[in-house]
């Protein structure tokens, strides 16, 4: 009987592989109904470090690779090669990120020797691309003029050839001080790509990535804003989840022993004559995310507002089944 043991193992391996068997969920989705939603163009966030996560028969006519950032001197860095992602009859756009308030200051401001070389290295790198996409998710509120004459010089420098879009957060009204007014914005670009998530975000209270009723106060802003022809509106394809409690931190003397009893931690070990101790605690998690659904709610909720463009961050974070309600109007 033994003999027969492995092969049968092997087989009923097999026959789990063959059938791709998952473990089969508690939970249930709700079902998408009526006719998929086509728009003129969609926008595609791909990450150069997850370019599997992407195919060229996906209905994207923009992909925006993500992307070439600022170093800490302010120069041009990690530039990707035109040539490490097949787009097919898509754009490829290039996308330029810079992730410091201060760096950012340093960048933009003409005052300093490092502008006018970021915008020709700029246009450089773009050379094999279709277009420049501009992800400055932290513009210091004194550098907003110098922000608004950065994108101006950035689509000279460009020439008309190139696509030039910009990314801008979420905003229901002109701020007092807003460093990303949408209608000086869409005067110097072809596409505004608004970044229509992080309603909610890792460090705020739990809740969605966006809602309905807050996305539908931004369309109400954007498209007086906006002109209809360059107005993009995002949508998250990713969730997040948050406890209710995180027992990391750094303590005082005093802060540890009141963790330690607060828990009943009933021994301290000596590692290397340095005390440590362990406990398990309950941590509560909260998750919000998006399925095929609740992205194809927002597309339908765009498209009767008459928005003709959409985009998503990112591609590889989507529900799969998505595409099989999403199509590119011809």
């Amino acid at each position: 009987m033994k003999k027969f043991l492995i092969p049968l193992l092997l087989l009923t391996g097999f026959l789990c592989f063959a059938q791709n068997t998952e473990p089969k969920a508690k939970y249930k989705l709700k079902e998408p109904t009526g006719e998929p939603v086509s728009f003129k163009e969609n926008w595609g966030f791909v990450s150069k470090e997850r370019l599997s996560e992407y195919n060229k028969s996906m209905p994207v006519t923009d992909v925006c690779l993500f992307s070439a950032t600022i170093n800490s001197y302010g120069e041009l860095v990690d530039v990707p090669s035109r040539k490490i992602i097949d787009t097919g009859t898509a754009r490829c756009h290039l996308v330029i990120t810079c992730d410091s308030k201060s760096l950012s200051h340093f960048v933009l401001d003409p005052n300093y020797n490092l502008r006018k070389k970021l915008i020709k290295d700029i246009v450089a790198a773009a050379k094999n691309f279709d277009g420049v996409n501009i992800d400055f998710e932290l513009i210091p509120a004194r550098d907003r003029n110098n922000f608004i004459t950065f994108l101006a010089d950035l689509r000279y420098s460009l020439g008309q050839e190139k696509w030039f879009s910009v990314c801008v957060p979420a905003r229901f009204k002109l701020l007092q001080e807003d460093m990303y007014p949408y209608a000086k914005i869409a005067s110097y670009c072809d596409r505004v790509f608004i970044m229509a998530y992080d309603q909610h975000w890792s460090t705020s209270a739990p809740g969605p990535i966006a809602d309905y009723e807050w996305c539908q106060k931004i369309i109400d802003y954007a498209i007086k804003a906006i002109p209809a022809k360059k107005l993009v509106m995002g949508i998250p394809f990713y969730g997040r989840t948050w406890a209710d409690k995180s027992p990391a931190g750094a303590w005082y003397f005093s802060g540890v022993n009141r963790v330690m009893r607060e828990n009943d931690v009933a021994k301290v070990t000596y590692e290397n004559d340095i005390p440590t101790f362990t406990y398990k605690t309950e941590v509560n998690v909260t998750g919000y995310f998006n399925d095929t659904y609740s992205v194809l709610k927002f597309c339908r909720m765009y498209k009767d507002a008459g928005i003709q463009k959409v985009g998503f961050w990112r591609i590889g974070q989507e529900d799969p089944d998505f595409w099989n309600w999403f199509q590119i109007k011809k």
